[in-house]
């Protein structure tokens, strides 16, 4: 007997799209036989539909008109992989408000918008699942999400953008600076021509809130996360990093404390023994820490075609099960939560500060005088790159309050003795 079969509709026939046709066309006797349900994508949303995208696609199976698919009554499940705030967000609303199961990978719509669209999937009995929105092809939402319900989560830490840690990867083998590796990825394809979104941190910090929001049960947004990017890392931050101990990751990390959430995107210092430190090029991963299960880690590819489709099909397959059985909705929005977001200033680091200053007795005495006026302990300091009256001193600070190390800093600046602060990072991972 034949499975029933579900209509989907498809918005975007670009990278991920495309690679969503192939993972179904290729795959769908072993789809239909795993979920009992056969699914068909009878309609896809273009710009152009006399491109030539070299897919078997069916006469007619392509159009540029979304009433096609969202006033479609014989549609039942729609698959947004266009991307963007602009007309994904106005189709998705449009989807989920008629009743329609809906799955994206659309990180910066979730990240801004995800807490209208769950209650709209709430309010019509409709599945919203967005596998794909964070680290493409690893499974982490449905772990987050289902396998490890029963644990209080502890911390999230992830590796979450593939090209800045491509970037950081040659830069450790090489010796290189940034500029140069940033031309090396764009050249391959991993940045693109506009690197502003993955440089910045602004990739990493969406997906960020995303997993801080399933993780801590509470509604996370973009703006909710502190982002800093790995611009100002040179390659003298690199070497130092490493006889030091330590790697240099951007790192999107999320913690409980007692204090409240703690959500922030920055490159860090991690300990070489620790699990992501071994993460390189393009890769992705994803440590989790829970009250019962301990520390797991999760590793991929976070980007690509087929990579990101296996997500957004295995999404497919769970809301197709949903709609044959008849249960869509059954896992909603698990932010039932409000917990306090704790601020950037209050935060506990250790911390790597690169300066320049005179080399003449009496230096290191001044700098250590103000840091001590505020607070800040020294565990490390070490005179590198002496050029002439000039030397360069790396230190190490023992955890201490983000907003003291800034109040120290400031104070610093103006020595005569200091002739730069070269870079701030913080490390993580020590604990």
């Amino acid at each position: 007997m034949s499975p029933r079969v579900i209509k989907v509709g498809l918005l975007g026939l670009g990278t991920v799209g495309g690679g969503v046709y192939r993972v179904l066309h290729k795959n769908r006797e072993l789809i239909a036989r795993k979920t009992g349900v056969g699914l068909e994508i009878a309609k896809i949303l273009v710009r152009d539909p006399h491109k030539d995208r070299g897919l078997p696609l069916a006469p007619g199976v392509l159009t540029t008109d979304p009433h096609a698919i969202l006033d479609n009554p014989e549609i039942e499940l729609v698959v947004e992989v266009m991307g963007g705030t602009g007309a994904a967000l106005e189709y998705a609303r449009r989807a989920l408000a008629q009743g329609k199961s809906l799955v994206t990978a659309n990180k910066d719509m979730l990240a801004a918008h995800g807490k209208e669209l769950f209650r709209l999937a709430q309010e019509r009995g409709a599945d919203l699942l967005f596998e794909a929105s964070v680290a493409g092809g690893i499974p982490i939402i449905r772990v987050l999400k289902q396998c490890l319900a029963a644990n209080r989560i502890e911390q999230v830490i992830g590796i979450l953008n593939g090209t800045t840690n491509y970037m950081l990867t040659r830069m450790t083998a090489e010796g290189s600076d940034f500029q140069e590796v940033l031309r090396a990825a764009q050249a391959l394809g991993y940045a693109e021509a506009d690197p502003t979104n993955d440089v910045e941190g602004y990739d990493a910090a969406r997906k960020t809130a995303i997993l801080a929001s399933i993780a801590f049960n509470t509604r996370i947004s973009f703006k909710d996360v502190y982002v800093e990017g790995i611009t100002k890392i040179t390659a003298a931050d690199i070497t130092y990093a490493r006889e030091l101990g330590y790697v240099i990751k951007l790192l999107g990390i999320a913690k409980d404390t007692p204090e409240g959430i703690e959500v922030r995107t920055h490159p860090a210092l991690l300990p070489q023994t620790h699990p992501l430190a071994a993460v390189q090029d393009a890769f992705n991963a994803v440590f989790v820490r829970g009250d019962a299960v301990g520390d797991t880690m999760f590793y991929g590819r976070g980007a690509g075609d087929l990579p990101t489709a296996s997500a957004v099909v295995a999404d497919m397959m769970d809301a197709a099960r949903n709609i044959l059985h008849r249960v869509p909705g059954i896992i909603s929005c698990t932010c039932f939560e409000e917990r306090p977001l704790k601020p950037m200033g209050r935060v506990r680091c250790k911390n790597y500060v690169r300066l320049r200053v005179v080399d003449r007795p009496g230096v290191l005495a001044q700098i250590a005088k103000v840091f001590g006026d505020h607070q800040v302990s020294l565990a490390a300091v070490t005179q590198k790159d002496t050029r002439g009256d000039r030397a360069e001193l790396v230190l190490i600070t023992h955890e201490v309050a983000e907003q003291n190390l800034r109040d120290a800093l400031a104070d610093l600046g103006p020595l005569e003795v200091v002739e730069e602060i070269g870079n701030v990072l913080r490390v993580e991972g020590d604990d």
